[in-house]
């Protein structure tokens, strides 16, 4: 026999039609929860998502960083071999630089050489000099006034021309008043010293105005050339850099091709993929400032004692001087940014063409 199956439950409704229970459970609308939901889980979740991408990409810099070098430090011939390159393209427009500095600090000790010499009237009297000289001395434009008085230079002109026997037969000073001039030197210093000398030659107290304009002009063409070289030979050099480290990168990118396909295929980013290459340009660049450095820190060494017995001989105070500590970071530091450039150019060029298929 068949087991009979439950008959549904019937209940009559108000016409007294009997209604199924499953019939009734479709007609009538289910009533929503009352209960609030709680929101505040969702916030908590993504702000902790969004620490956790922070510390992810933190910890994917350090590992970049850090396996980067050990990387260059895996194979140190090479990785040398290219430290010296950069060096050496580094380390000369620093050492232009660093002997343009020197001769800029000989060339204040030239300046004398464009000191003004200013002749008095002879019936300008020793109250009338003083008074001119204290007014020229207040000029923006002049960095110190002396004045030399008739007798005064008379007796310079004994000790130096060893005449003074001759001198003391004469009947009277044939030698005028001076006010010696020191100007101060700018950017535009022949401007500078010409509107100087008109403003000195308009005086009516004055009789002659003697200045070198010819040798402080060669001085400053000479300063303005010198200039101009080290930045140009700088940007050749530079450009040399990053052509160094642009062909590295492209090599060590080749090198890894596959990683970087396996990688992409799982989702990486760009981004992602170029950081470690980014972190290997920048090692380039410091280990090569580093280099650096230490070449231009053993050469100056090494030039130092023959340049400072002939200063003496010419009974000057002059010193070679190279990097300091803080122009060494710097030099360091551009070297390092020039690397970094370079690893951009080059695995922006070279990444995109590796794409997986």
């Amino acid at each position: 026999m068949k087991p009979q199956r439950p008959k549904p439950e019937r209940r009559p409704n108000r016409m007294g039609a009997t209604v199924n229970r499953s019939e009734r459970a479709v007609r009538e609308p289910v009533r929503p929860d009352p209960r609030p939901v709680a929101r505040s889980q969702g916030a908590v979740q993504s702000k902790t998502s969004w620490r956790d991408k922070l510390d992810a990409w933190s910890a994917h810099h350090s590992n970049s960083a850090i396996e980067s070098l050990l990387r260059l430090l895996e194979t140190p011939l090479q990785s040398l071999m290219t430290w010296l390159v950069i060096a050496i393209a580094v380390a000369l427009p620093a050492a232009l630089f660093v002997m343009f500095n020197n001769v800029q600090q000989v060339g204040q000790t030239w300046q004398d050489s464009s000191q003004i010499s200013v002749f008095l009237k002879k019936d300008v009297t020793l109250n009338q000099g003083q008074d001119l000289r204290g007014r020229w001395a207040q000029r923006p434009d002049v960095a110190q006034a002396t004045y030399v008085s008739s007798e005064q230079a008379l007796e310079e002109f004994k000790r130096g021309s060893g005449l003074g026997e001759l001198a003391n037969h004469l009947d009277e000073n044939p030698l005028p008043a001076v006010i010696l001039i020191k100007p101060k030197i700018g950017g535009n210093a022949p401007d500078v010293l010409n509107s100087l000398q008109q403003a000195l030659i308009a005086d009516p107290l004055v009789a002659d105005v003697r200045l070198d304009m010819l040798w402080v002009k060669r001085l400053h063409q000479f300063i303005t050339v010198a200039e101009r070289f080290v930045m140009a030979l700088a940007g050749l050099l530079a450009l040399g850099v990053l052509l160094v480290i642009g062909n590295t990168i492209r090599m060590a990118i080749e090198n890894r091709r596959d990683e970087i396909l396996v990688v992409k295929l799982v989702g990486a980013t760009d981004a992602y993929v170029r950081r470690p290459f980014l972190y290997t340009g920048l090692w380039y660049g410091v280990g090569g400032g580093i280099v650096a450095a230490i070449l231009l820190a053993i050469g100056f060494w090494w030039l130092s004692a023959p340049v400072t017995q002939l200063a003496d001989l010419y009974q000057s105070t002059f010193r070679l001087q190279g990097l300091n500590f803080i122009e060494s970071l710097q030099l360091i530091l551009i070297a390092g940014i020039t690397g970094l450039l370079g690893a951009w150019i080059a695995v922006a060029r070279h990444l995109y063409l590796i794409q997986p298929r």
